[in-house]
């Protein structure tokens, strides 16, 4: 592993002669990191996008005793696949049903319908972190009619991609061991309301999980975009809140009143994937939309954060709505329906190794330091912050980060090692953030500070 030297690991900021910010950048790799992305497979993931779509349809009402068509026999075939890969765990990664009944609602499900998540928790190897990370796809598929639930419905993209990466994450993933609690999961119902989702966050909620992340990957592998012609297969996109769904009016006054519109968890969660996956991950750009979703639509990280978890959406930059909830047939020379001969792997790979760097370097790195707070005490004209150290894992200190107020990523990190630093610049024309860091360089999720009077 390589290990920071106090001296080196300072990435240091300053103003230029311009007023510019300007930066010395040095990024260090964990080997161990790079190894596991070298194990992403574009073959493997082909083949479960492949193997997903030969169950005909996996439409959230279709037959569940079929043992080679419908939801019931994908949900099976999901679940052997975990139990295989939990064999290479040593025993860490257990696999289960999440089984759940779905009333009818008037819209999408007419009848009571028992649904399945399909988990592979990969448990934390430190017994004092209760940290959990979820990252999830959804299995379900749909035609053209929402409710045709016996017709060709392949969803090769929608979301057999996302499924396949979540599953090739397992695989890769469950050879190694990691303080803190890793999910993958498989969720059912989401073309009829993200069913699936929706109960897996309530039984986060109701269980007390230490949720400190949940990233949903949907609709991740096309790169040639319908209207446009566009191919790009250089860019995923991260969709993310501004204002927390959950957020409490005391929380939205203090958010008024420093300009925090920016900096919720779940935009600080999309910073970290963009910094760290572009950091891993080369000639891939991790875009950030100031969004919870697209328009029209919905996704899996929705129910949770509406429950306060920080969720955010990896999707492609680019859709095909030829390829998406369509009947499978040829009109005028366009061919419809969401086959996997639409489906560009190696970019899917990308997305994969992507989610990869961000879930083992959280999973590694320390618990977020406590308590953050930026001093407004007096009027100056720089920046105290204070803070306590983190529950869980032990830091080797912590970057403070700065941006300027226009800028949507962090500009520029310092080092400290104590748990209190003062800046020679103004509080009312940056924006701060602390993050923990052990002595491998894995950073904790970064965390905004509020004001303190001390």
């Amino acid at each position: 592993m390589i290990r920071y030297v106090s001296c080196v690991c300072l990435l240091l900021f300053a103003l230029s002669p311009s007023g510019v910010l300007t930066q010395t950048v040095l990024q260090v790799r964990d080997p161990g990191i790079v190894a596991m992305l070298e194990e992403i497979s574009p073959d493997s993931i082909d083949r479960n996008i492949r193997t997903l779509v030969q169950f005909h349809t996996r439409h959230s009402l279709s037959t569940t005793s079929d043992p080679r068509r419908g939801i019931g026999a994908a949900a099976r075939w999901i679940k052997s696949e975990f139990e295989r890969y939990a064999r290479a765990s040593n025993g860490r990664m257990k696999v289960e049903f999440d089984t759940f009944l779905v009333e009818p609602d008037g819209r999408r499900i007419p009848r009571p319908v028992k649904m399945k998540n399909v988990l592979a928790i990969l448990r934390g190897t430190d017994s004092a972190d209760d940290r959990i990370i979820l990252v999830s796809g959804h299995y379900d598929s749909r035609a053209s009619n929402p409710l045709d639930s016996t017709g060709f419905a392949p969803g090769a993209n929608d979301d057999a991609s996302g499924t396949a990466v979540v599953m090739e994450l397992a695989r890769v993933m469950s050879k190694r061991s990691f303080p803190a609690t890793i999910i993958f999961a498989a969720v059912a119902g989401e073309e009829q309301g993200l069913y699936g989702s929706r109960h897996l966050a309530r039984r986060a909620q109701q269980e007390g999980w230490h949720l400190i992340a949940m990233i949903t990957n949907d609709i991740v592998g096309n790169t040639v975009s319908s209207g446009t012609g566009l191919k790009d297969n250089l860019h995923v996109r991260v969709f993310s809140e501004g204002v927390p769904a959950a957020e409490s009016e005391a929380q939205k006054r203090l958010r008024e009143r420093i300009g925090g519109e920016n900096d919720s968890p779940a935009r600080q969660l999309a910073r970290y994937i963009k910094e760290v996956g572009e950091r891993y991950v080369d000639q891939m750009t991790v875009v950030m939309i100031y969004r919870r979703d697209r328009f029209l639509r919905g996704g899996d990280h929705t129910p949770f954060s509406r429950l306060g978890f920080t969720a955010v959406r990896i999707t492609e930059m680019n859709e095909n709505y030829h390829h998406q909830h369509q009947d499978v047939r040829e009109e005028q020379g366009i061919q419809y329906g969401d086959l996997p001969e639409f489906v560009d792997v190696d970019y899917a790979a990308q997305v994969a190794r992507i989610n990869l760097a961000t879930l083992a370097n959280l999973a590694l790195a320390p618990g977020q330091p406590l308590d953050v707070g930026i001093v407004v005490q007096r009027l100056t004209n720089d920046t105290t912050l204070r803070w306590s150290p983190p529950k869980q894992g032990k830091p080797h200190g912590y970057y403070v980060l700065m941006r300027e107020t226009t800028s949507p990523v962090w500009q520029h990190k310092r080092f400290v090692q104590d748990t209190t630093v003062t800046l020679p610049y103004s509080k009312d024309n940056y924006f701060f953030a602390v993050q923990s860091v052990d002595a491998e360089g894995h950073e904790s999720l970064p965390v905004f500070p509020v004001p303190i009077r001390r």
